[in-house]
């Protein structure tokens, strides 16, 4: 910190002529400064993947293969345009969402229903969390009966507490190293997927896909198809973050402070198409990830008529090998399904924590630009978020009901979220760093599929039925 100004030159949420550095040009160059889509990867290949997306596999069958596909991909370009906006002023999302009229006191109305999306996000997350706790448990059972309350109430306290643990410093390099990890394991395990399930007796064929292809919502799906759009590819809560790890990564001080200049506008833009790539690279990523579940879902378990259930939702997924290959093929389940679901729990903690953080600096609780202040309060979260999520989980004791409940409400926190990068985009973002006529237009999609699915949500919440 400069005993001058009073500035921390080594905050990325400072943006100084100091931390201003060139923007490498090309994938080769830009590989080192990706890193922000890889946690985003290990945060949403997770609850969407492992529970939901291959729940409405077992119950739709291949007829919702295209919603997959089409998931995924729609809502990127909101996530750019957030991030783009983020690298442009150097601030995250919650004090974006602030900026929105109307206001609600010291709240805009954006932040305010995103308090009602983290009172939704306790139980996914903490669904989450009892996924990763049972599949521990059917590894090691404590107390004998692995579904039994000893044995979750066990492991649900450890991952808890190791997570603390690990996740406790808040170091950027940590969070990312972690991530990767992560996400190279679970990349493995559906690599495994995808070339395992020709060998079995439920091996899939061109027939199969192209059925999934043909753009329609078999009856009785409609519910669960909402609730996997809400909750698969980006959601609201990791559109959001993303703009924190974008910061922490370094684009917007590497950027450096707008001074209007060409030259500003030079490097802004060529950050910007590095973040581009970051993004595209962790959509390929979890979009293949969202299909090896689905095709789990689909191949194994509707033909059986399995759906996964409660604290079941291990075993019924487990199935899908152990009834053809033998009890061995359950340890790789197992482990596949601890990093897939740890992973989202490796992300949510930091991200969640630094979404509240920013909310209650809004409040004027602390000021957001103080980096001692701003790692204090992130700690406090990091220690009473993991324990809240394993008290949702210890309670309820079902991931599959708790996790759609969390991707109904992030359909509606959608729509808020694209009205405001709308409003950021009009109002702060530079016109010379927009994106180009085809962005545009996929941004526009986006926009208006996003806000079909608001809709459709806020009807299903007020009980209209449709569908």
């Amino acid at each position: 910190m400069s005993e001058t100004t009073g500035v921390d030159r080594t905050d990325p949420y400072t943006l100084t002529p100091e931390g201003i550095k060139e923007p490498p040009v090309g994938w080769r160059a830009s590989f080192r400064y990706l890193g922000p889509g890889l946690i985003l990867s290990a945060s949403i290949v997770g609850s969407g993947e492992l529970i939901v997306t291959t729940t409405l596999g077992a119950q739709a069958g291949f007829a919702l293969l295209w919603l997959v596909v089409f998931s995924t991909f729609v809502k990127v370009a909101v996530q750019v345009e957030l991030a783009r906006w983020t690298i442009a002023t150097g601030q995250p999302a919650l004090t974006g969402y602030n900026r929105v009229p109307p206001r609600i006191g010291r709240l805009g109305w954006v932040n305010v229903l995103w308090m009602l999306l983290a009172l939704s996000k306790l139980l996914q997350v903490g669904g989450i969390i009892g996924g990763t706790a049972v599949a521990f448990s059917f590894l090691l059972p404590i107390g004998g009966d692995p579904l039994g309350f000893t044995s979750l109430l066990v492991w649900t306290s450890v991952l808890a507490l190791g997570s603390i643990a690990m996740l406790y410093s808040n170091r950027y390099s940590l969070i990312e190293r972690g991530a990767v990890v992560l996400v190279v394991v679970f990349t493995t395990v559906t690599v495994l997927i995808a070339l395992g399930l020709p060998l079995t007796p439920f091996a899939y064929g061109a027939g199969d896909v192209a059925s999934g292809l043909t753009f329609l919502i078999p009856a009785g799906a409609l519910g669960a198809a909402v609730a996997m759009f809400g909750i698969t590819g980006v959601g609201a809560d990791e559109i959001t973050f993303y703009t924190y790890w974008c910061i922490e990564k370094g684009y917007a001080r590497w950027a450096g402070p707008n001074d209007g200049s060409d030259a500003w506008v030079r490097r802004a833009n060529g950050w910007i198409r590095v973040m581009y790539k970051d993004a595209l690279v962790s959509w390929v990523i979890y979009t293949f990830g969202t299909l090896a579940f689905y095709l789990m879902g689909a191949a194994v378990l509707h033909p059986q008529g399995l759906v996964p259930e409660g604290n079941g939702m291990i075993t019924t997924l487990s199935r899908i090998y152990t009834d053809t290959l033998g009890e061995w093929a359950s340890v790789v389940f197992l482990i596949g399904a601890i990093a897939v679901l740890g992973s989202t729990m490796w992300a949510a903690i930091p991200s969640w924590s630094r979404m509240y953080v920013n909310l209650l600096a809004t409040l004027g609780v602390l000021d957001w630009q103080d980096p001692v202040a701003r790692l204090r309060w992130i700690r406090v979260f990091t220690v009473v978020l993991p324990l809240l999520w394993a008290v949702c989980y210890l309670t309820i004791q079902s991931p599959v009901i708790m996790v759609q409940i969390g991707g109904v409400m992030t359909g509606v926190f959608l729509v808020a979220a694209v009205i405001a990068v709308w409003y950021l985009r009009r109002v702060d973002t530079d016109p010379r760093l927009y994106g180009g006529r085809l962005f545009n237009v996929l941004l526009v999609v986006s926009s208006v599929a996003i806000g079909l699915l608001g809709v459709y949500s806020l009807l299903q919440a007020f009980g209209v039925e449709i569908g």
